[in-house]
């Protein structure tokens, strides 16, 4: 067992397979008391079917923290590059034949 540092850094280590990414143009959020399930899904034209790509698990404490960070860099990111323009009326087809994500 590694021990943590004393100046309270963490070392994180990336894999070139992790490094690769996973694209996402869709993203099927559910939640129990104790858990956030976030579902990474790839939609592409014309396909009838999307399979999940990846799937996180979460804390309510960790997603409200991710919440708050992604609003500090969707801050950050119109600060330098412009006003994020949303698609009005974008469509994905959100019946992919399984269950639905029910809190």
């Amino acid at each position: 067992m590694e021990e943590v540092p004393q100046d309270g850094k963490l070392n994180i280590e990336l894999s070139e397979e992790i490094a690769d990414g996973e694209y996402s143009n869709l993203v099927i959020i559910s939640h129990s008391n104790s858990e956030f399930v976030l579902d990474f899904v790839k939609v592409m034209p014309g396909m009838p079917k999307a399979k999940v790509k990846s799937r996180v698990l979460m804390t309510p404490q960790h997603a409200k923290r991710l919440h708050r960070a992604l609003e500090d860099n969707i801050m950050k990111f119109e600060s330098q590059h412009g006003s994020i323009k949303e698609i009005e009326n974008a469509s994905f087809p959100l019946n992919f034949g399984g269950p639905t994500g029910e809190a």
